[in-house]
């Protein structure tokens, strides 16, 4: 009966929804399920946060101003910093952080935090939903045992799912509503019930046998692309020694059309999924005694390219007669991806702990990002170029003009491909 009655209420879009983390991924998804009729409830633990929405006011660049202000205003969505909000809702979604500690092992101490506030605030006919990525066997092994513990039989009492984000912010073609949603269940009911909830606003929902394999789905997509960037890093580092161009080599490749997809280099890993979802499953397979080796080589190809970078701003400076020490350097853009401002993970931060500890002078420029590692912001359409010995492009925003920055630059040093077809009178470097 109670799984018939919440389906029933899911289907008629009067569940009440409640989103616990009101991030990058959380409130896109609020926002979708209050744009399709639902009551959604946020919940996030960031007082900023929560009274900056409350005053209509986006700080995530794919969820306008607007759209907040009308699912507010239409009483479509409420956030608050309570916990107390999750009771009595119908449906429950956790998009909580999943970080690494220094060790590199999953700190899951936002999922157990969470569950255990759920589990504290829990009615009956409920569905739990975990988006935060994490290894297989944490929606089985962590949230359903805090569930049960407090009387909430798993299928029964109480629906527990997984169903991994796929958020990639700044990606104006790929959102919620069009990117394929993958759906775990505990059980044929959890799983059902989830499917219902996201075909509400998600066009194409794939279902598979267990929360394990769809949390196993988002580990495997995040280490493929790990994976292969490791490979063309290391490729970069070597096609530097042979003097040869990277970019130009990978754009000819691209032209075979089958058996290759391209992948470029970068300054390093940045954002929530990969510098940090292969560890979650190179931590577990260590758990069972297996050595994932190309995980962990990637790993360290990759944590080498913010200290190769530093080595090709060394070696133009030393073309132009000037050394790392007290020079005047710019980073064109520190967020881990172009067009957003998402800092998290982001290779600019040891790039600028490495100039430092040469003795450089250190500014960035970011249309995206207001402070930044405790170095001077430069405002990006103000920028003089010839001030600066060199200038590192790390994060190719489309709003720097790459143009005008090769023509007043005394060097630039290209992490992004961004001048590969570009002239000006800067000496440039590419990784």
């Amino acid at each position: 009966m109670r799984y018939e009655a919440l389906k029933k209420k899911i289907l008629s879009k009067k569940a009440n929804i409640c989103i616990i983390g009101l991030g990058y991924v959380g409130l896109p998804l609020a926002v979708e399920f209050a744009r399709a009729g639902f009551k959604v409830t946020g919940v996030d633990v960031s007082n900023e946060k929560v009274s900056s929405l409350k005053e209509g006011k986006s700080y995530i660049e794919d969820v306008s101003r607007e759209d907040i202000v009308k699912i507010i205003k239409d009483k479509k969505f409420v956030p608050t910093i309570r916990y107390s909000g999750i009771k009595n809702q119908d449906v429950i979604i956790i998009c909580v952080p999943t970080p690494l500690r220094k060790t590199r092992e999953p700190d899951l101490s936002f999922i157990i935090e969470a569950s255990e506030k759920v589990s504290n605030n829990l009615s009956e006919s409920t569905l739990v939903v975990l988006e935060s990525t994490s290894y297989p066997g944490t929606t089985r092994e962590i949230l359903l045992p805090k569930f049960e513990e407090k009387g909430f039989k798993g299928g029964v009492d109480v629906f527990v799912a997984f169903s991994p984000e796929r958020v990639d912010p700044g990606n104006e073609f790929y959102g919620i509503k069009n990117t394929p949603k993958i759906v775990g269940g505990i059980d044929k009911k959890s799983l059902e019930l989830a499917r219902e909830v996201y075909a509400q606003v998600v066009d194409k929902v794939i279902t598979v046998n267990s929360c394990e394999e769809a949390e196993m789905v988002k580990l495997i997509e995040n280490t493929f692309r790990a994976v292969n960037i490791g490979l063309i890093n290391e490729l970069a580092m070597l096609c530097g020694r042979l003097n040869l161009d990277i970019w130009n080599i990978i754009r000819a490749a691209a032209t075979k059309p089958f058996g290759f997809m391209p992948f470029y280099p970068g300054p390093g890993l940045g954002g929530h999924c990969l510098p940090v979802d292969p560890q979650f499953l190179s931590w577990k397979a260590k758990s069972h005694l297996f050595y994932p080796r190309f995980i962990d080589y990637a790993e360290e190809i990759n944590r080498l390219m913010p200290g190769y970078v530093v080595e090709k701003i060394s070696k133009v400076l030393k073309e132009n007669k000037k050394c790392v020490k007290d020079s005047k350097i710019l980073l064109m853009g520190v967020s881990y991806k172009k067009n957003v401002g998402d800092l998290r993970e982001s290779p600019a931060f040891d790039i600028v702990d490495r100039l430092k500890s040469l003795s450089a002078s250190v500014f960035f420029t970011d249309p995206y990002a207001r402070s930044f590692s405790g170095v001077k912001r430069i405002s990006y359409n103000k920028v003089n170029y010839n001030e600066y010995d060199c200038v590192v492009i790390v994060t190719a925003h489309e709003k720097f003009d790459y143009i005008k920055i090769l023509e007043e630059s005394k060097a630039v040093v290209d992490c992004r491909g961004v001048t590969l077809k570009l002239k000006g009178k800067a000496k440039v470097v590419r990784i």
